[in-house]
């Protein structure tokens, strides 16, 4: 109880704001002035009552006075009450010594000099002045051991050492030791920590009772850090991270800000590095507009096309608060880098093609990332009609203003999902794939491609945002099937693909990003509740803290993604983009195909949406039930058919 009302009144006075603390410090130290000055004089006369005068009082406050000032000009008030270093120490002795002299000379007015008067007073102004801050920082130090989690820093070098110090004038973390691979540097001490090399980092854990490993390498490669991530995961602490070296040099975080560690870590390969003459050529001083700018790639694609420094950026959304949200984001950017583009917001469906040419009209836009999509399964699976009717007569849409207008690129964001689709949603992204290729094929003067990417990290909806919420509320983790993977990116690496991809693309190529390895979902759960500082519950582990459920594969849900149909594939300029030519229809046969969507989803014919995608041959493979509340059964439509016959019989 007094332990806890003790902290708080710590933490309470370390709260007010520095003026208030300063002005604290100089009244105590006005005493401990006077205290030593009186102390010293005793010694000096042997008699208390010598010290009863006016003068010698008026003395004292004047020296007293003086010796604040001079503590002042030192700079003894800037220095950290709860942080007291090797260079506070000497402030300290260096001030009192001063003061001392100060007061030497004053009092030599008075009586002869003497020098032993000066060291006594130093003497006793060092211990008056040193004792209650060295007090401060011990009662701080206690509380925290007490009150605060402990923490190993890994990493030794300079970033680790101002992270140390950092913690050192907080509550929430006490550092307890360093760990660092550099032969050279362990055994030795650090601000009073030791150094221990990778090898102890399990004992220490346990001897030490640590509950946070920060990672505190900003310089490191991913691989370097996803490596060492790997090892620390069998740990019982949660694991945090500095912030990378260009942000801390920026000065966009500051190096004690400490994060959980970004799920991104686990891809294990650096992020795909950009092409800059791609990112500019068709966007830099141009008219670009985003559809779907306000979801998960639309607003990353937003936010790195602003930075390119485009001429217009109109940014297209059916949402109005995720527009606004977006728009607020990106005015803060552009105050940010002092850039001067225009940012035009328009709320509108891309189902309505009279909207669209009016803006294709006004704006005279240049680029056109088309990320508008219905993307989630489930609900496509539920809404067949409305996924069509969005995914592919909305690309037609912008597709026939792009073309109209004489756009000079146009760029349409697709999915591995569009690769031997098993669901709606995916065989929808495949139709508008053949959308654009077949006006390709009429028009070659349209300049299109199509960018196909997997699960982006981050994303609404993705598997990484549920997982943390699922570890937030306790658990289970939720995975569909114990050897489901799939290939990850990152959100800027995915809008950066669309952008480099969008310049190359003229024929309706689709490109893909080399993303590495594909991850198991299962593994995917697991390592995110270790990263958390928590253990999996399962047979082997029964008293774990998290389990994870297999709930089953979803309708139309695959266990892998593949990212191209055929073979035919090609390098490009980008040595991590690839690029294939896949099977088509010409023009007219897409024509057809897209009047007749267009009256099925009139009609709400999930049957005749379902036979359509048949005659196209895009390897659909239907593998569940079509849970379409509109579809009718082959049965269910011959019956319906005799009823209307029937019905029309009566009526003549």
């Amino acid at each position: 109880m007094f332990e806890t009302k003790l902290r708080t009144y710590v933490r309470t006075f370390f709260e007010l704001p520095r003026s208030q603390k300063t002005t604290i410090s100089i009244c105590v130290d006005l005493i401990a002035i006077s205290a030593g000055i009186i102390m010293t004089l005793l010694l000096r006369n042997d008699s208390f009552s010598s010290l009863l005068n006016v003068n010698l009082i008026v003395f004292v406050v004047i020296s007293a006075a003086l010796s604040i000032l001079t503590f002042s000009i030192f700079g003894l008030y800037r220095t950290i009450l709860r942080s007291i270093s090797e260079h506070a120490i000497f402030l300290i002795f260096s001030c009192t010594l001063a003061a001392s002299f100060i007061w030497s000379i004053i009092y030599s007015q008075i009586e002869p000099y003497d020098i032993r008067g000066t060291i006594i007073l130093w003497a006793f102004l060092v211990i008056f002045i040193g004792i209650p801050r060295l007090l401060v920082r011990n009662v701080i130090k206690v509380i925290n051991q007490k009150g605060s989690k402990n923490v190993i820093i890994y990493g030794a070098g300079q970033a680790g050492q101002q992270l140390a110090s950092a913690i050192r004038l907080g509550f929430d973390y006490h550092h307890v030791a360093y760990i660092d691979n550099d032969i050279d540097l362990q055994g030795s001490l650090i601000g009073g920590q030791k150094v221990y090399s990778e090898s102890m980092l399990e004992s220490l854990v346990i001897k030490k009772n640590v509950e946070r490993i920060l990672l505190a390498m900003p310089s490191a490669s991913r691989a370097r850090r996803h490596q060492i991530i790997r090892s620390l995961e069998k740990l019982p602490v949660k694991i945090k991270s500095i912030a990378g070296m260009s942000d801390i040099v920026s000065g966009k975080v500051k190096i004690e800000e400490v994060y959980d560690i970004d799920i991104e870590e686990i891809l294990g390969r650096d992020p795909v590095t950009p092409d800059n003459s791609l990112l500019m050529s068709h966007n830099t001083n141009k008219k670009v507009l985003i559809t779907g700018a306000g979801g998960s790639i639309g607003s990353e694609l937003s936010r790195q096309v602003l930075k390119l420094k485009p001429k217009l950026l109109i940014l297209f959304d059916v949402s109005e608060f995720a527009l606004y949200e977006i728009s607020q984001e990106l005015e803060k950017l552009k105050k940010t880098l002092s850039l001067e583009s225009k940012i035009v917001q328009i709320v509108g469906s891309v189902q309505n093609r009279n909207l669209l040419n009016s803006v294709f009209k006004e704006y005279k836009i240049q680029t056109v990332y088309h990320a508008a999509a219905y993307k989630h399964v489930p609900i496509v699976e539920n809404n067949i009609g409305q996924g069509f009717l969005n995914n592919v007569i909305g690309t037609w849409n912008v597709a026939t203003a792009a073309e109209q207008f004489k756009v000079e690129k146009f760029t349409l964001i697709s999915t591995d999902k569009a690769v031997r689709p098993t669901n709606f949603m995916g065989a929808s992204k495949r139709m508008a794939e053949l959308v654009l290729q077949g006006m390709v094929s009429a028009n070659p003067n349209f300049k299109c491609g199509i960018v196909r990417f997997g699960n982006v990290l981050g994303s609404s909806g993705s598997v990484v945002p549920l997982f943390k919420e699922q570890i937030i509320a306790g658990g289970p983790v939720t995975v569909t099937h114990p050897e489901v993977i799939r290939y990850f990116m990152t959100i800027p690496e995915a809008a950066q693909l669309v952008i480099q991809a969008g310049a190359m693309g003229s024929r309706a190529d689709v490109y893909v990003l080399d993303m590495g390895a594909p991850i198991k979902i299962a593994d995917l759960a697991e390592r995110m509740i270790r990263l958390s500082g928590l253990t999996v519950k399962n047979d082997e582990s029964p008293e774990g803290d998290i389990e994870i459920e297999y709930t089953g594969l979803r309708q139309g849900e695959k266990l892998y993604e593949e990212l191209l149909v055929g073979e035919d594939t090609s390098g490009t300029q980008h040595p991590r983009i690839l690029s294939a030519r896949e099977r088509s229809h010409e023009w007219p046969v897409m024509k057809k195909a897209l009047y007749r969507l267009h009256a099925y989803i009139d009609g709400n014919d999930i049957g005749g949406i379902f036979d359509l995608l048949h005659e196209l041959d895009i390897d659909f493979n239907q593998q569940y039930p079509i849970s379409d509340p509109f579809y009718k059964k082959p049965a269910e439509v011959e019956s319906l058919a005799k009823v209307v016959h029937i019905t029309s019989g009566t009526d003549s």
